[in-house]
C-alpha cells in the first residue's frame, strides 16, 4: 500500500508566478529514486496541473517523484514561453532539496504536453514519453490551406482535462490551436516546429498515437524517422481507433514504464 503525498502550489518561477505540484510516496524517499515531469495538455491554451492528478499519482505509485507544473499559456504567451518555463523547472528541480537522482529525470505529456516533453528532450537530452504529442506544425499547415481554422468546437476554458480530450479528427480546431500558439505568425511557426530541430543530442523517446485522431499520425511517423536518422533511440506505439491521449493511456502505461526502466538503469 503506497502513501502518496501531494505538495501543492510550490513556487518554481517567481517572475511569472508559476507553481508546481509534487507527488511522492513518503515510504520510498531516497537519493536514488527517479523523477518525472508530468506536463499537462490543452493545445497550449487550456489545462492546468490539477488535471494531471490521476496520471501523476500512477507514476508516484511506481516509485517516481513527480513534478506537475503550470506554465504560461497562449494567446497571452506564445512559443517559446512554455518550453522556457519547463527548462526553468528542470533547472529548479536539479537545484532543489528534494531527494532523487539528478541523472534520472524524465518527462511525460499528452497532446501539447507531449509536444513540450519532446521539446524538453531536445534541449536537455532526457528520456521522454509523448502521447498524442502535437508534432506536425508548419508542414501540416502548409499542406492544408483549404482548412478554415475555427475554435467553434473548442472546449470552454476551465473545462476539466478529462473532458477536453478530442476523439477523432478535427482539422479546423487543430489548425486553430496550432496557429493560436504563434499568433498566426508563420515564421514563428517554423521555429516552433520541433521536426525542424531534431539532432543527435535529443534524448530517447517513447511516442504513441492512435490511428485516426485529432493529432495526425504522419507527424509521429516523421518524428521517428528523423530520430532514427539522427541516431536517437525511440519506441513507437500506434493504437487502433480514434482516441486522443488519455483515452488510450492505459494501453501505453506498461510500455512507458518499461521504457524508462531501460533508460534509468544504473
Amino acid at each position: 500500500m503506497t502513501n502518496i503525498n501531494v505538495e501543492s502550489d510550490v513556487n518554481y518561477d517567481v517572475k511569472y508566478g508559476l507553481k508546481v505540484d509534487i507527488y511522492q510516496d513518503f515510504d520510498n524517499v531516497n537519493d536514488n529514486r527517479r523523477a518525472l515531469i508530468d506536463i499537462h495538455g490543452g493545445g497550449w491554451w487550456l489545462g492546468n496541473k490539477e488535471g494531471e492528478k490521476s496520471w501523476a499519482t500512477s507514476f508516484a505509485e511506481a516509485g517516481y517523484i513527480v513534478f506537475v507544473p503550470n506554465y504560461r499559456l497562449a494567446p497571452k504567451y506564445l512559443y517559446p514561453a512554455p518550453i522556457e518555463d519547463l527548462v526553468n523547472l528542470y533547472d529548479w528541480m536539479k537545484q532543489s532539496d528534494y531527494q532523487f537522482d539528478r541523472n534520472k529525470i524524465g518527462a511525460v505529456g499528452m497532446s501539447s504536453g507531449g509536444n513540450l516533453a519532446i521539446e524538453l528532450s531536445l534541449r536537455t537530452g532526457i528520456p521522454i514519453a509523448s502521447l498524442s504529442g502535437i508534432i506536425d506544425l508548419d508542414t501540416w499547415i502548409a499542406a492544408h490551406p483549404e482548412v478554415v481554422a475555427s475554435n467553434a468546437t473548442a472546449p470552454i476554458f476551465g473545462t476539466p482535462v478529462k473532458k477536453i480530450d478530442q476523439t477523432g479528427s478535427n482539422n479546423e480546431y487543430y489548425k486553430w490551436f496550432v496557429l493560436n500558439y504563434v499568433n498566426n505568425d508563420l515564421a514563428l511557426l517554423k521555429q516552433a516546429s520541433l521536426l525542424n530541430r531534431i539532432t543527435k543530442n535529443a534524448g530517447p523517446m517513447f511516442i504513441a498515437n492512435s490511428m485516426d485522431e485529432i493529432v495526425p499520425t504522419e507527424g509521429v511517423l516523421r518524428l521517428q524517422k528523423e530520430l532514427t536518422d539522427a541516431g536517437v533511440e525511440s519506441v513507437l506505439q500506434i493504437i487502433k481507433g480514434h482516441g486522443h491521449g488519455r483515452v488510450y493511456a492505459n494501453h501505453t502505461q506498461a510500455g512507458m514504464l518499461a521504457f524508462f526502466d531501460d533508460h534509468f538503469t544504473d
